[in-house]
């Protein structure tokens, strides 16, 4: 699979100066982790859940969450297991384009789970349709009960024969609370360092944070605009997050909205990006359907360390992707500071003559974004957010 592999060639031709780079789920971690994008989530009660999968497939997603935890209610937990199991058999059994596997060209498939005895008795329950399932999500991830999930997950790999990943997601109150933070993180650090060679990223549950406070964020403000949820969010990456080698890929919040909203405030989308063609109508609709506070905080998503995003709509999909790209500005920035010849560092001025590279301070986010540019793509010399979103919303 590949990040916009729903565009025409002609279409891709245009917007990128080097295409999005084809992975799969025997990628490796590093690669997986930036290459998660959208992380759709849909409810496992879904009737037709195949053909949701296949669908949003179509569309440019490339992970998928399928949940048995807090989007369904608890007396639908054994008929929504019965129904996942349904619909990965019909999966399965659906050849692929042009007679492939059929696993071929499905999004990363994980399961969230409630309790770790689920994940070996769905693993088993699924027979060979199994293989599509890249892993499991662990909810309310902590040290004490976040390892007895990796063990079940370690039995299941072991039973089945084929690799499977963890994604825990970190909204315990334990994580919140100023008191327990420290000790908190600490214990998840040596539970998911035990397991590296299994846990693909970090998810951050923000619903489960607001909820210990009674506090939910409006359309017009991000994440980062709840002190409460912007602290948590700086010591998860603080300790979870570093660039020296120790830490993982930690995924950004999800966006609650997608419909209008009576509003307060003034839209966040600056006019001059859409000035030119039909581009003026997009930020209209991206107004109009409370997304000018999902793109602001997909940007501080990433200038606080974030990669990839939990999303409850498919509409989320196209804007985490085009603002995910590597623009042509950051891409020769980056090339420039990881030029051999560069290794003893200094300074110098970037090739858009507009700011510095310093090359051992910016080593290692100059090596993040050649990652990036990798799975995203990098978008041709004058091509921008903009163009890359009216593509994926076409």
């Amino acid at each position: 699979m590949r990040h916009f592999a729903h565009l025409t060639p002609d279409v891709r031709r245009t917007l990128f100066h080097r295409e999005p780079a084809a992975f799969g789920p025997e990628s490796s971690l590093r690669t997986l982790g930036a290459a998660l994008g959208a992380t759709l989530y849909s409810p496992a009660t879904r009737p037709y859940l195949a053909a949701d999968v296949r669908k949003q497939a179509r569309r440019g997603v490339v992970s998928m969450v399928l949940c048995l935890e807090d989007s369904i209610g608890d007396s639908d937990v054994a008929a929504a297991e019965d129904n996942l199991v349904r619909q990965f058999t019909e999966l399965a059994a659906a050849p692929g384009r042009g007679g492939a596997d059929p696993g071929a060209g499905l999004p990363l498939l994980f399961v969230r789970v409630r309790r770790p005895e689920q994940i070996p008795d769905l693993a088993a329950r699924m027979g060979d349709a199994g293989r599509l399932l890249t892993g499991f999500v662990l909810p309310k991830f902590t040290e004490e009960s976040g390892v007895p999930f990796l063990e079940a997950l370690t039995a299941a790999e072991a039973a089945t024969g084929r690799r499977l990943l963890a994604m825990p997601v970190l909204e315990s109150p334990e994580l919140l609370h100023l008191e327990s933070r420290a000790g908190t993180l600490a214990g998840i650090a040596r539970a998911v360092d035990k397991y590296r060679d299994r846990v693909l990223a970090l998810r951050l549950g923000v619903t489960d944070f607001c909820s210990a406070y009674g506090l939910r964020r409006t359309p017009e403000m991000t994440a980062y605009d709840v002190q409460l949820v912007a602290s948590v969010i700086g010591d998860v990456v603080n300790v979870l997050g570093r660039a020296d080698g120790t830490g993982f890929t930690v995924t950004g919040p999800v966006w609650e909205y997608f419909r209008l909203q009576e509003r307060m405030f003034k839209p966040q989308l600056r006019r001059s990006p859409f000035l030119s063609g039909h581009a003026e109508r997009l930020r209209t609709a991206l107004i109009e359907h409370d997304m000018d506070g999902l793109l602001r905080e997909i940007e501080l998503d990433r200038a606080n360390g974030l990669l990839g995003k939990t999303c409850i709509h498919p509409s989320h999909v196209a804007p985490v992707h085009a603002l995910s790209v590597v623009s042509h500005e950051e891409f020769s920035d980056a090339s420039d500071i990881l030029r051999p010849e560069r290794n003893d560092g200094g300074v110098l001025r970037s090739s858009y003559t507009n700011k510095m590279n310093e090359v051992k301070p910016h080593r290692a986010w100059a090596e993040r974004t050649l990652l990036r540019g990798e799975v995203f793509g990098v978008a041709r010399e004058g091509v921008g957010f903009v163009d890359l979103l009216a593509a994926g919303l076409s």
